[in-house]
Formats: C-alpha cells, sequence, structure tokens
C-alpha cells in the first residue's frame, strides 16, 4: 500500500501532467514530469511525513502555474511546444529542453524556494500557503481547527496540512501514551485498588503520564502545565468548592471533609478530561 506521503507526491505530479495536456507536447510533458518528480524527492530528503511533504508542495505552488513556466522557458530557448504553430515533429533538442544539468548530466528541475522569478500566481499561492501555516503555528485558525482534523481519518492531507489522529498516533507515539496513561489514571478512580506503599494506584499512573507529558518537546511549557494541572486543580479547588456548596457553612468540618473525598475523585476524572482534550488539541492544531 502506498504511504500517503508518497500518495501527495504522485497526486501532485499528476495534476501538473494533466495541466500540461494541450501545452506541452507528449515527450516534453514525460520530462517536465519527471524532473518535477525528482526535485520533489531532492526537497522533502526522503521524508514520509504527510504533514512536511505538504508543506513541501506548497512551496512549489499550483502545478498549471509550473506548466505555464515550463512553456514560457521552452519559448525563450526556441524550443516549439504543442499549442505552438510550428510544424508537427520538430524534435525539441536536448540541450534546451531542459533547464540544466546536474552532475553526470543529470536533468533537473528549476529551483522552486525563493525563486524571485516565478509567476505571480505561483507567488500568491506560496504567500497563501504560508500564512496558513504561520496561522497554524500561532493557533490563530479556526477555533477547534485541529480537533476537527483529528476526525477526519480518512482526509486528503493536503486539505488537512498532513495532520489526523492517524498520523499523529504514527509520528508521536510517546506523546499519544503520556495521553492514554493519564486517561487510565482518571479511569482508575472509582475502582477500590489497594495503594502502592502510601500512594493510591490513580495517583502513581497520573505520575507517569505527567512525566511522559513534562518530558515531551511536543508541547509548550504552559500546554504541559495545563493539561496535567487541570487534574490536580479539579481534584483540589474543585473538592472543595463542591464539597462546601453540598454542606453548607454550618455543616461542620468533618462533615466538610466527607463532602470533599466525596467529590473530589470525581473533579480529579473532570479535570483530566479538560486536561487531555487541550493536550491533544494544542498537540493537532500547534506542532
Amino acid at each position: 500500500m502506498i504511504e500517503r506521503a508518497d500518495q501527495l507526491v504522485l497526486n501532485y505530479v499528476s495534476k501538473a501532467a494533466d495541466a500540461a495536456h494541450g501545452v506541452l507536447r507528449a515527450d516534453q510533458r514525460l520530462d517536465f514530469a519527471k524532473r518535477l518528480r525528482a526535485r520533489i524527492e531532492v526537497e522533502r530528503h526522503g521524508s514520509q511525513s504527510a504533514r512536511e511533504v505538504a508543506k513541501v508542495l506548497a512551496r512549489f505552488g499550483d502545478p498549471a502555474a509550473l506548466v505555464e513556466r515550463e512553456a514560457r522557458r521552452l519559448a525563450e530557448q526556441g524550443v516549439p511546444t504543442k499549442r505552438d504553430l510550428a510544424p508537427a515533429g520538430v524534435p525539441a533538442t536536448p540541450e534546451v529542453a531542459v533547464s540544466g544539468e546536474g552532475p553526470g548530466g543529470t536533468r533537473t528541475f528549476p529551483a522552486i524556494v525563493d525563486d524571485r522569478d516565478a509567476p505571480p500566481g505561483v507567488r500568491a499561492y506560496r504567500r497563501i500557503a504560508q500564512e496558513r501555516l504561520d496561522k497554524q503555528r500561532q493557533g490563530h485558525g479556526l477555533p477547534l481547527a485541529g480537533l476537527r482534523r483529528a476526525a477526519m481519518f480518512s482526509a486528503n492531507p493536503m486539505a488537512t496540512g498532513g495532520r489526523d489522529a492517524r498520523t499523529i498516533v504514527k509520528e508521536q507515539p510517546r506523546d499519544v501514551s503520556a495521553m492514554v496513561i493519564l486517561v487510565v489514571a482518571a479511569l482508575l478512580v472509582p475502582i477500590d485498588l489497594p495503594p502502592l506503599a502510601i500512594f493510591e494506584v490513580p495517583v502513581v499512573v497520573w505520575a507517569v503520564g505527567a512525566a511522559l507529558v513534562l518530558f515531551s518537546e511536543s508541547w509548550k511549557v504552559r500546554d504541559k502545565f495545563l493539561g496535567i494541572g487541570a487534574p490536580l486543580l479539579g481534584y483540589s479547588v474543585g473538592g472543595v468548592l463542591i464539597g462546601g456548596l453540598r454542606v453548607g457553612i454550618e455543616a461542620g468540618m468533618q462533615a466538610f471533609v466527607e463532602q470533599f473525598f466525596d467529590v473530589s475523585g470525581t473533579m480529579f476524572m473532570i479535570g483530566t478530561g479538560v486536561g487531555v482534550v487541550w493536550l491533544a488539541y494544542r498537540l493537532l492544531d500547534v506542532s
């Protein structure tokens, strides 16, 4: 089965080849598609990340604009294309049918990144793509856009920035494991398990998950403390507030303590859910 990153490249090259119909001759289309594919492979540096490959393709711009650029290049070299009114069958000279040659005579594709001579359409496409990437990094996109992308398991990675739940699980298993462990800690709260030494089992499991989150490089420090601090905040502050409201001011300390321990476990679970949702959102929307 073809990897998602490879499928992205194939789709992009296919669009370019389709756009070349009626513009370039058959031999020119084949040569153009071959050099384009080779150039993409150079730019992706062997990456199998759909998200990174999507960024590379965004830098290349609109495939149709690349075809127009290739047609202009050939015209400047005096090489007839399919839409030129030249006699049929005039061959293109190999020396001018390509933009350059690499070591050993290998045909190369013209530089894409930071190409100041790119057509206005290509520059506009790059600008829009870069603005979208910047918004994603800064968290200024649509509300909860990352969580919506998480549900798009079978979506086109070009439309989702290469980020969905399946990609996250594959590329960042340790971060996903940390969130799973935090959820397990919350689910263990209602179960009456014997303590480990002096520590309750849910606390020990939560500590393991919290350590993984703290040592992760995927979240910012603020996000880490919000994610792992929400359960503690729910347990302490939530327990005090809800317990106090349930017993009232005149009930006495003993009644308050009983109510605190009665509701604090539930508040810990709620806080864990909030924290994990926040970590997942930041992982999908920012990283």
